[in-house]
């Protein structure tokens, strides 16, 4: 701290102009945050992301029957938090992914964020039936969330099975760490926390890029 204090001082003296140093040195954080942690969100991916939903929507309006361009729309306005758009594409293609994990996960989501808590809870379900491990256990997290203020049971043993997902994940510890401490689950969060450090320490060093930011989460929480 007292370095990048120090830096800001010779920074302001530089240009002249303690605010111009303040967004200057704002900046360098942010992009060495991008290169080298990952706490920071990107700034570019929403952009990216309405240029994305741009071009499908065209490419669906040249090719109505490309379900694979609705099925990727839909998973980027879900993003988006446009559940109804996102459903009503997911819906008119069902026939051609009733076999597919990603599928009613997505749609289950969908559901879940519109309030149909037992019909998205159901298709969720559906999906990891057919693949335990789809989008990486996420969606167990995602019910956790769901459940978490109505029933204490359900959002832990939902957090329970992604756990079981991710073994050796800082992110997936962290994660769970928080819904923990969301259910007033105070030492189980401390000791998710600890151990998505640990799990860090012990990772290769190419891997440790990709966790670098879910560590550090876990240590500033863990302080709290």
């Amino acid at each position: 701290m007292f370095k990048l204090f120090f830096g800001y001082l010779l920074l302001s003296q530089l240009v002249g102009n303690p605010f111009l140093a303040l967004i200057i040195l704002l900046v360098v954080l942010y992009f060495l945050d991008r290169r080298y942690v990952g706490i920071f969100p990107s700034v570019t991916k929403p952009l990216r992301r309405r240029r994305q939903i741009s071009k499908l929507r065209t490419t669906i309006m040249q090719n109505p029957n490309d379900v694979t361009a609705k099925f990727d729309l839909a998973r980027l306005l879900t993003e988006r938090k446009r559940y109804s758009e996102s459903k009503e594409l997911l819906t008119a293609i069902v026939d051609r992914y009733e076999t597919s994990a990603e599928y009613w996960v997505e749609l289950g989501y969908a559901n879940l964020k519109l309030g149909l808590l037992s019909e998205g809870e159901a298709q969720m379900l559906k999906g990891l039936e057919i693949n335990r491990r789809a989008q990486y256990g996420q969606p167990y997290l995602r019910l956790a969330e769901t459940f978490r203020h109505t029933d204490h049971d359900k959002a832990l043993y939902y957090v329970s099975q992604f756990q079981e997902i991710q073994t050796s994940s800082s992110e997936a510890y962290y994660l769970a760490g928080s819904m923990y401490k969301a259910l007033g689950r105070g030492e189980d969060a401390k000791r998710a926390f600890a151990e998505s450090l640990a799990i860090y320490r012990s990772l290769p060093k190419y891997k440790k890029r990709q966790e670098r930011g879910w560590a550090l989460r876990s240590y500033f929480a863990k302080l709290r």
